[in-house]
């Protein structure tokens, strides 16, 4: 039965984020860049998180999904708040915060697929982190100016075709020459690892799935030709502002050709690379056998040639190619900026003497190249792993769950699990290394501080009965979700159990989707049973929208914050208004006996403006719009208030079923009056209407009623070729 419940592989970006520019960026850019061309962003697009999908960052990742995952339109609905909800109880939520802090940037990928539990009163939707609405429209793109043959002339690139943080690699079919590690690996290595989520393109994916509208950069790494479908999706994608690096591979267009060199193959030359600063650079690379031929046709003229050989040829081994009106572009290269000596089969010593001593600079060049193309290369470091401290909101129940402790870890203070063994210690002091199978949990809060957490604003917003009470907190952690795999099954129901960190290094989502996390999101892991025979337990699908509609109530129950634009989108994302990304649900269930075990991932940007958007951002918005004063808000205050809201929307469910809650579902969620085709992209449209009694869509087509839905495997969006399932 777990496995019928939790999410398959399968990579799955997800759609992620759109750069937010602020104001005060816009100055900059128009100093820093007075060369580019200005063009008007639409504000549907300019909105944020995720407006591209092919797996949650922009900067994400389990936060919310994973990704996040990963812009859908949203229908903006009416704001509900918990007083008229839930009387008074909602009064005593504390609305206490804090400042802005640091703004960081946080993407995330969230998972799009459907899985459906084979049972005849349960159906699990497979969470999936739905990126765009079809139709989304990608306005905001910037052309690079026609001026100077280097990579970019002193231009700072910013991502204004709002595409989310995904990188696709495309090697072909079949053998592939180029290996898709190894391109990702060189990849990784100079590109901002917290900004973006690389996967790759396989064959079967470049004409099926939606990866043009959810990607920012495609690398085309194969040698072998191009098929005349591919093509067309890959100019395509160009058409859409999208950037393509090809690397040693035969796709070329417009005014170029390739020409081959055979005596050129695989052997070592000097070249010259003209670089941002207008210099030139001098080093020596393994050429793929061929070379670029401009032919003299209209519009050739933009062609630029980044690099030649340092031969009395001079031949063309780089190149720049602009393509279309919305910002498209791409540089094509004939050396093998992707392999390194312990790649390729070097024939003698002095070619590997120069290429080692050439290889700083192959790196240089290939960084360059990637920020041309409007990607960060300002690298990050994977921070380590810290402690795990055990806290909670109650001293009693905290000596009740030590005692528990006692009883249930073994001789050696673990309680051991195939994903992480957790040992327990007394004090920090213990100086036993963490590592990601194995980490330390501290026992005696009064050892335990954070500047990014506050268990004192937590303990004020969390007003429930059971969950959320008994808290892991760690720094920097992998993944919250592995945090509690050992304990789940283990734990008194009485005792709620979360998990918070406050950056994740292998965040989880949908799908196989990675999800990035960096500070100023809030991230967590809650511990939740439900009985199967209950209003719930019979409609497990309906636990992740309970939790993304209790993120949007945690923020648009506070007074003052109620016309907040954040909103949830099907089946479980948090959106700013119908445009942007800001978070993701994951879930994972298992049933033992009579009881549904489960592990509910959220994550949301709060405090982390880049690159795309957060609640705060939304609030400072509010407030220049609105001349009002209302305050940042933090990780710890909504996570807590996020737990309180959960609670009560189960307590209702439980009592009332799907009816007691999707009221104030519809009041927040982006989907009303929205169009979707069935079955492919040329098939019939059908206006969504709700969700049913076990959460899949209901669509009506004209001429046949009300019929629900679900995704058809496409695990890009799911909200793309929606199918009728069979009853």
């Amino acid at each position: 039965m777990e496995d019928r419940l939790q999410m398959d592989n399968g990579m799955v970006p997800c759609k992620i984020v759109s750069v937010h520019l602020q104001e005060t960026t816009l100055k900059e850019l128009k100093q820093v860049t007075p060369s580019m061309k200005e063009k008007s962003v639409s504000i549907t697009q300019m909105n944020e998180v995720t407006p591209d999908t092919f797996g949650t960052t922009v900067k994400t990742q389990l936060g919310v999904s994973e990704s996040a995952g990963q812009g859908d339109s949203e229908a903006k609905e009416e704001k509900s708040k918990l007083v008229k909800e839930n009387g008074d109880e909602s009064n005593s939520l504390s609305d206490k915060e804090t400042g802005f802090g640091e703004h960081h940037h946080l993407h995330l990928s969230s998972c799009r697929e459907c899985l459906q539990l084979e049972n005849s009163t349960i159906e699990s939707v497979r969470f999936a982190s739905a990126e765009d609405i079809p139709e989304l429209p990608d306005d905001c793109n910037s052309k690079l100016e026609e001026n100077g043959d280097c990579l970019t002339t002193g231009i700072k690139r910013v991502n204004l075709a709002g595409k989310p943080p995904n990188i696709l690699i495309y090697v072909g079919s079949g053998t592939a020459k180029v290996d898709f590690e190894q391109v990702k690996s060189i990849i990784q290595e100079c590109v901002d690892t917290d900004s973006y989520t690389i996967y790759q393109l396989h064959e079967e994916q470049v004409l099926k799935a939606p990866w043009i509208d959810n990607s920012l950069l495609l690398i085309i790494a194969t040698e072998g030709p191009i098929s005349e479908k591919n093509q067309k999706q890959f100019m395509k994608f160009l058409s859409k502002g999208g950037k393509i690096l090809g690397l040693s591979s035969s796709f070329t267009f417009d005014g170029i050709q390739i020409k081959r060199k055979d005596k050129l193959k695989r052997t070592v030359h000097e070249l010259v690379v003209s670089k941002m600063d207008s210099t030139e650079m001098k080093l020596n690379l393994l050429i793929s056998g061929c070379i670029f031929e401009v032919a003299m046709k209209e519009g050739s003229s933009k062609v630029k040639p980044l690099s030649r050989l340092n031969n009395a040829d001079k031949d063309i081994v780089i190149v720049y190619l602009p393509y279309g009106d919305n910002g498209g572009e791409a540089i094509l290269s004939q050396v093998h900026l992707e392999l390194d000596t312990n790649s390729v089969d070097i024939q003698t010593e002095e070619d590997f003497n120069l290429l080692k001593m050439s290889n700083p600079k192959r790196y240089e060049v290939l960084k360059e190249i990637l920020i041309s193309l409007g990607l960060s290369c300002e690298l990050s470091e994977i921070p380590m792993l810290t402690p795990i401290y055990l806290l909670s909101s109650d001293e009693e129940i905290h000596l009740t769950f030590l005692k528990w402790l006692e009883e249930n870890v073994n001789v050696e203070g673990l309680i051991e699990s195939s994903k992480v063994s957790l040992k327990f210690v007394s004090s920090c002091e213990s100086k036993m290394e963490i590592t990601p199978s194995l980490m330390s949990v501290i026992t005696k809060m009064g050892n335990f501080s954070s500047e990014h957490f506050s268990l004192e604003t937590y303990q004020q917003n969390l007003q429930t009965k059971k969950l959320g009470k008994i808290l892991f907190f760690t720094e920097v952690t992998t993944t919250t979700m592995n945090l509690l795999d050992g304990l789940m099954f283990k734990l008194p129901e009485e005792m709620g159990l979360i998990a918070i960190a406050v950056r994740q290094t292998q965040g989880k989502g949908r799908g196989g989707n990675v999800w990035l996390s960096p500070i100023g999101c809030a991230l967590s892991t809650l511990h939740i049973t439900i009985p199967l025979h209950s209003n719930l337990g019979q409609r497990i699908p309906f636990i992740q929208h309970l939790v993304s509609l209790a993120v949007v109530e945690s923020v648009r129950s506070i007074p003052g914050y109620e016309d907040i634009d954040l909103r949830v989108k099907w089946p479980n994302d948090i959106y700013y208004s119908d445009l942007m990304k800001l978070g993701g649900v994951l879930v994972t269930s298992t049933l033992i006996e009579t009881t549904f075990h489960i592990l509910i991932g959220f994550g949301f940007n709060v405090n982390n403006s880049n690159p795309t958007i957060c609640i705060n951002d939304l609030i400072t918005k509010f407030n220049k719009e609105e001349g009002t004063n209302l305050k940042a808000l933090t990780a710890d205050c909504l996570i807590a208030r996020t737990v309180t809201v959960l609670e009560r929307l189960i307590d209702i469910f439980q009592e009332k079923g799907p009816n007691g809650v999707l009221p104030r579902y519809y009041k927040y969620w982006v989907h009303s009056g929205k169009q979707v085709r069935l079955h492919n992209e040329e098939g019939p449209l059908a206006w969504i209407v709700g969700i049913d009694d076990y959460g899949f869509l209901q669509v009506h087509e004209e001429g046949k009623g009300v019929e629900s839905v679900h995704p058809d495997g496409n695990s890009f969006d799911m909200l793309k070729n929606l199918i009728i399932p069979k009853h």
